[in-house]
């Protein structure tokens, strides 16, 4: 997983990133849109975050030979989600519910998106294909992050320019909860990073990082739900972390733990993405 990034400074972005919210003057100018409408285009941008994770961790189950069909059809639908989304986010797209984005500073920045887009699509286009060589996992596993590290920062520049219309508390909360998605794919890529011997020391230090977390953010997620329906279901995806969660934390590669790996992070992803939509529905 080594990168052209440091693996200690990208945390330390997405960590600082997401929880800082910028003064009135470092803020992107007002998007033009409904809260509604900020809270989609929230949510989806920072749902990029994890499909980048996702396609890295499903070439990486390709590559150890684990369910490699359905993982080549998943990592399809996963690639063609990411480059529809990241088109509907510039251009606008009616089926998506996202309207064009205008703010030249985000355009920008979603430029850089799409710049690092075109190089890692085809290295997922190369597995997809049949060829998960070690040449093409290693760069996978360092094109990953600075991907997400962009488009990370666009959610940010999002979140801030939506301040207008949308309670900043609310736009936080539907980032940081959006993120928790993120983690879970994260983690799961970086057990398989272990699992196929790329940078093995490094992510088992990066797994135990994430995982942290991950767990710190759900506790406090529940901590401050002022919902009941809402809290519910953070709870919920607490009980299915707890049974994931020693998967991750002892690193546990054997073949046993890859495939209850391959069930749970699906299902703590799926449970994730549903409090990032009560969050949103509950926007009025």
């Amino acid at each position: 997983m080594k990168r052209i990034f440091s693996a200690a400074a990208i945390s330390v972005c997405l960590t600082v990133g997401v929880t800082t919210l910028a003064t009135a003057e470092n803020a992107p100018a007002a998007v033009a849109q409904t809260k509604q409408q900020s809270g989609v285009v929230i949510n989806l941008a920072g749902k990029q975050r994890m499909l980048t994770q996702k396609m890295s961790k499903e070439a990486l189950y390709i590559a150890k030979g684990i369910d490699a069909e359905a993982n080549t059809e998943n990592l399809k639908k996963t690639a063609a989600l990411f480059d529809k989304t990241l088109k509907g986010l510039i251009g606008g797209d009616s089926s998506l519910n996202l309207p064009k984005t205008d703010n030249k500073e985000i355009l920008a920045q979603l430029q850089k998106v799409t710049d690092l887009w075109v190089p890692f699509k085809a290295n997922i286009d190369k597995v997809i294909a049949g060829k998960a060589d070690k040449a093409t996992l290693e760069a996978i596993a360092k094109e990953n992050l600075p991907l997400l590290k962009n488009m990370n920062a666009a959610v940010q520049m999002y979140a801030k320019a939506s301040g207008s219309k949308l309670a900043p508390e609310m736009a936080k909360k539907i980032n940081v909860a959006g993120r928790q998605r993120m983690l879970t794919q994260k983690m799961t890529k970086e057990l398989l990073l272990i699992a196929n011997g790329i940078d093995a020391d490094a992510n088992k230090a990066n797994i135990k990082k994430t995982a942290a977390l991950f767990d710190k953010t759900l506790d406090e997620l529940i901590a401050g739900c002022k919902k009941a329906d809402i809290k519910a279901q953070f709870e919920g995806v607490k009980k299915i972390w707890a049974e994931y969660a020693p998967i991750v934390n002892g690193a546990d590669t054997s073949d046993e733990a890859l495939k209850k790996a391959e069930k749970l992070n699906m299902t703590l992803l799926k449970e994730s993405n549903k409090a990032v939509k009560m969050l949103e529905a509950s926007i009025k």
